[in-house]
């Protein structure tokens, strides 16, 4: 008890509550600018820790994390441009939203989920964070292999009316995912004597083409028009539509805290998942796609009960969750803290301090967020022909910023005809964005399942937690069939 009076006494201190604050705003910031994400935004304020005592840096951190999260909605609310990759799942159904003049209380709402999802996976990871950590520490290779087949699996509810089209999206997806270095042998896949390939296609550049410079390229044909985005006129947080989605935010929540307390995946990943069990369990399929608040509700809730929990394996095991967690692995090696069981006995109080900051840094947010969200909306009363070019900027800034490398912008604008293109033919492309980012992670696992097992398939049903997520993905694969033949009988 003792420990957690100073805790909550450290994060009120006025030093360490003011970096909380620049932190959440900061995130909010970087999330929200095209291709500037939750880790860009980490990585350029780590240096600022370096001074400062280790539960300040690490709360600042915390907040960065939690608010670019968020911020990443905001653009792929209003104008169909996901700041971050987790935030591609929020836009299916948010910027339908926003083209209903309900782009506001869609930010609300995605507001409402983010901060749900936030305080859900921090509890979690203040309660249960050991028990949690020794489930993640059960994945191995055939775990992980079930795991992505099953997020693939998801490609059916995100293919829109033909499914066809979306597994070839799909399927495009994972074919330029294996650009690069094979992840086994380490022998170059299809880089074509180019060095820039090497290191494959980054998913950062990839992303801001397929739907910030696509949506560029569209909405530049209405440049001259001044009323080319559909202005929101209401900005009041959607509490009643909240609490009729309490379901979903606590499914999704449990779903991103699952996927964040496994290292390996990220924000992303649960986004996707979360919108995919939402959209299969309710009650209003239809709507998904066109404007479901419930839809963005799942996507938020499952993209940001991810952040608490990615610090479960970081800290109890020394693993780092996703990017971002990597990151802040180096802020707590450079404060001289060596992330395992024994950190909660060396540094109890910076721990808790940090666990239950990470409350505190959601709270934060929601309130920074909700006195904000008329100040967002404004986005889509600025005249088009003003927008488009600086948001361009900052894409190609953003872009570059991945590895200060020209070449990425170039891989940016290739995507970026991409997804200007195929959608015209309705091809889909997220199920192309799924393909890139699930698509390493199975193939990486299943190669090294096939050398533990010398090339048996039957190591997939011998472990409990691979057979759980397979026998889930084909249900998802042939619950569409099953309805499809009810409906026609």
């Amino acid at each position: 008890m003792d420990v957690i009076l100073t805790s909550l006494s450290n994060i009120f201190e006025p030093t360490n509550f003011l970096f909380i604050v620049i932190g959440v705003v900061s995130g909010i910031i970087f999330g929200a600018l095209p291709g500037i994400a939750a880790v860009v935004g980490v990585t350029l304020m780590l240096p600022l820790t370096y001074g400062l005592p280790p539960e300040t840096g690490l709360l600042m951190l915390a907040g960065v994390y939690a608010g670019g999260i968020f911020g990443g909605s905001i653009t792929a609310i209003l104008i169909n441009t996901p700041g971050t990759p987790a935030a591609a799942a929020t836009a299916l159904d948010g910027y339908a939203l926003s083209q209903k003049g309900r782009g506001g209380e869609a930010i609300g709402m995605a507001l409402i989920a983010s901060a749900f999802g936030g305080v859900f996976s921090t509890f979690v990871l203040l309660f249960i964070a050991p028990q949690v950590a020794k489930l993640a520490y059960e994945f191995g290779a055939p775990e992980f292999f079930a795991l992505a087949f099953f997020g693939l699996s998801m490609i059916i509810n995100v293919s829109g009316e033909s499914i066809l089209k979306g597994f070839i999206m799909g399927l495009l997806g994972m074919i330029v995912a294996t650009v690069g270095m094979d992840p086994v042998g380490g022998i170059p896949r299809f880089t074509f004597d180019n060095v820039n390939f090497s290191g494959g296609i980054e998913l950062i550049p990839a992303l801001i083409g397929l739907f910030a410079i696509a949506e560029f390229m569209r909405r530049s044909e209405l440049a001259h028009r001044d009323d080319a985005f559909t202005e929101s006129t209401h900005s009041k947080l959607p509490i009643k539509e909240g609490a009729r989605n309490i379901k979903t935010l606590i499914k999704s929540s449990v779903i991103g805290t699952g996927v964040g307390a496994t290292p390996g995946t990220g924000t992303d990943v649960g986004a996707f998942i979360a919108y995919s069990e939402a959209k299969r369990s309710s009650k209003n399929k239809k709507e998904f796609g066109k404007g479901s608040m419930e839809g963005v509700a799942a996507a938020e809730s499952g993209n940001n009960s991810v952040t608490g929990a990615t610090l479960i394996p970081l800290l109890t095991l020394g693993i780092p969750g996703d990017s971002v967690t990597a990151v802040m692995l180096g802020a707590l090696l450079m404060q001289g803290m060596t992330p395992g069981p024994q950190l909660f006995v060396d540094y109890a109080d910076v721990m808790y301090t940090l666990m239950l900051g990470l409350f505190f840094v959601n709270i934060l947010m929601f309130l920074i967020g909700s006195v904000s969200i008329k100040l967002f909306v404004k986005i889509t009363s600025i005249p088009m022909k003003l927008l488009v070019p600086i948001l361009l900027s900052l894409s190609f800034v953003g872009a570059f910023a991945v590895n200060n490398n020209a070449f990425d912008m170039k891989v940016m604008l290739v995507f970026g005809v991409v997804g200007f293109i195929l959608p015209r033919f309705d091809f889909p492309v997220v199920p192309m964005l799924l393909g890139m980012i699930l698509g390493p992670i199975a193939e990486r696992a299943l190669r090294q399942s096939m050398i533990l097992s010398d090339g048996s398939p039957v190591i997939f049903l011998t472990h409990p937690i691979a057979l759980i997520f397979i026998l889930l993905a084909i249900a998802s694969f042939i619950a569409p069939a099953i309805k499809k033949k009810k409906e026609k009988t």
